[in-house]
C-alpha cells in the first residue's frame, strides 16, 4: 500500500488524482509543507511524498509518472514516440504553465518582502497567457494532450487551471482550453478527489 503525505492544498492533489485514477490502495496524511511529517520525509520540507514499502518518492510529477508506469495506465510507454510526445507535454506543463504560476505564488505569499517583486503579476500573467495560446495551438481537436489518452501531463495541465482560476484578476481563457479542462474536470476520479480535498478542509461539497 502506498502512503501519500501532502495536504491536498497542494500539488499533492496530482498524486492523489492519479491514485484514484489508479483505483489503488492508499492512505493519506494531510501534512502541511514544512511541518514536522513533512520533513521527516523530505529535508526541504515540500510536499507530497509518497511512501513505498520502505522507501520514498519525492515531486508530485516524479511520483504521478512512477506510479503511471508501475501500474501501466495514464502513461504510454517508454522509449516510444508515444511517451516521447507525452514526456514533451509534461515539460511544457512545468515550464511554461507551473513556472508563471509558482513565480507569482513566490512573490505573493512565500518571499520575503525585501525580495518580492510587488508587481510580478504583470510578467507572470503575460507569460501564462502565452501559454495558453500554446497550448491551443498544439491541442488542436484532440480529447487529451496525447490524443485519446489520459496522461500524466493532462492531471498537471488540469491541477494548473485550478491553481490559476484562483489567482485575483487572472481570466482563464474561453474556448477549447477550458473545454479540455472541464472534460477532464468530469472523470470520475477526479470529482472524488475533489471531494477529498473538500473534506480535508472542511468546505462544503
Amino acid at each position: 500500500m502506498y502512503t501519500l503525505i501532502g495536504s491536498l492544498k497542494t500539488r499533492s492533489f496530482r498524486v492523489l488524482w492519479c491514485l484514484e485514477e489508479l483505483q489503488v490502495e492508499y492512505q493519506h496524511i494531510a501534512a502541511m509543507p514544512h511541518s514536522d511529517e513533512a520533513k521527516q520525509r523530505n529535508p526541504s520540507g515540500k510536499v507530497p511524498a509518497l511512501l513505498v514499502d520502505d522507501d520514498v518518492i519525492l515531486d508530485s510529477v516524479a511520483i504521478c509518472q512512477f506510479l503511471a508506469d508501475k501500474h501501466g495506465k495514464l502513461t504510454h510507454k517508454a522509449g516510444t514516440i508515444e511517451r516521447g510526445k507525452q514526456d514533451s507535454w509534461t515539460q511544457f506543463a512545468l515550464d511554461d504553465v507551473e513556472s508563471p504560476l509558482w513565480t507569482h505564488a513566490k512573490h505573493s505569499f512565500f518571499l520575503p518582502k525585501e525580495l518580492a517583486v510587488s508587481d510580478i503579476a504583470k510578467s507572470t500573467k503575460y507569460e501564462f497567457d502565452r501559454a495558453m495560446k500554446v497550448l491551443e495551438t498544439r491541442l488542436g481537436e484532440q480529447q487529451f494532450v496525447t490524443g485519446d489518452t489520459f496522461t500524466v501531463p493532462d492531471i498537471i495541465l488540469t491541477h494548473c487551471a485550478n491553481w490559476a482560476q484562483n489567482i485575483p484578476k487572472w481570466d482563464f481563457p474561453k474556448g477549447p482550453v477550458l473545454d479540455y479542462i472541464e472534460r477532464n474536470r468530469q472523470r470520475p476520479a477526479y470529482l472524488k478527489a475533489m471531494e477529498l480535498r473538500q473534506a480535508e478542509q472542511g468546505e462544503p461539497h
